[in-house]
């Protein structure tokens, strides 16, 4: 079924092309699927988002939520800010839509996240606005760390906030309970944690941030966000960009 419910609360929050260590980014949108284990609608919307992940042109995230969990089975991918952070969207829009599986693109708008043609056109619609994805995030790893660097923008000087979060690529998860019994899911690129790396403020900030502290609950990838406002009232995306990251970065003994 389609789940839905009533918003109240906060919390906030990449190019999918990687060589050598490298990611240059200049996506169209960034997809955030609130899903959850328990909900019979959302596989069709967690296939449909490992498909988009293969588009070199979105980032896309995995927010596993948790407030489907009293109806018979706990979410294992859940984290308690991902319903925060989608509540908080609800609020900022006015519209009190929180359901799964929803998907939001560019911070801006919801669509059904099974519903692949209302995602394109969301794309296609949220890119008429010139400062959505016009901050460059460049990632590359080496010498054991991930090297985060925010390129400044002509079309935006709007405030905002700079968040890593480290991801699993691909997890399958059997389901013993509840409305997906007796499924296998896969999930992809599911978000694990969310590192505030600090402020943005239309300059150039850069960082370095330690590959073995990224992959230390066994993830295998890292997004980071560029996002108007604050975890509290999150706005816009200004930018985003994804890199695959493992052992192999991390510095030789």
């Amino acid at each position: 079924m389609l789940r839905r419910r009533l918003a109240l609360a906060s919390l906030s929050a990449g190019l999918l092309m990687a060589s050598g260590g490298f990611a240059c980014a200049e996506p169209r949108a960034l997809l955030e699927l609130f899903t959850s284990q328990g909900c019979s609608s959302c596989p069709a919307a967690d296939k449909l988002l490992g498909e988009l992940s293969a588009d070199p042109s979105l980032v896309v995230l995995s927010l596993s939520i948790d407030y489907w969990d009293y109806l018979g089975w706990k979410d294992t991918l859940a984290l308690p800010g991902h319903a925060t952070r989608q509540r908080a969207y609800a609020r900022v829009r006015g519209d009190r839509e929180v359901y799964t599986p929803q998907i939001v693109v560019n911070g801006v708008t919801h669509v059904l996240g099974s519903d692949q043609e209302a995602v394109e056109r969301a794309v296609v619609v949220t890119d008429h606005n010139p400062t959505i994805m016009s901050v460059p995030v460049l990632l590359s790893s080496s010498d054991g760390d991930l090297n985060v660097k925010i390129g400044p923008s002509d079309k935006s000087r709007a405030a905002g906030e700079v968040w890593l979060c480290p991801l699993k690529r691909s997890v399958q998860v059997a389901i013993g309970r509840g409305e997906n019994t007796g499924r296998t899911i896969t999930y992809h690129n599911v978000v694990r944690r969310w590192v505030k790396l600090g402020e943005f403020a239309g300059a150039s900030p850069h960082w370095n941030v330690p590959v073995s502290e990224i992959i230390a609950d066994g993830a295998d990838g890292v997004a980071v966000v560029v996002q108007e406002g604050s975890r509290e009232k999150p706005g816009i995306i200004l930018g985003a960009a994804f890199l695959p990251v493992g052992q192999a970065d991390s510095p030789k003994q």
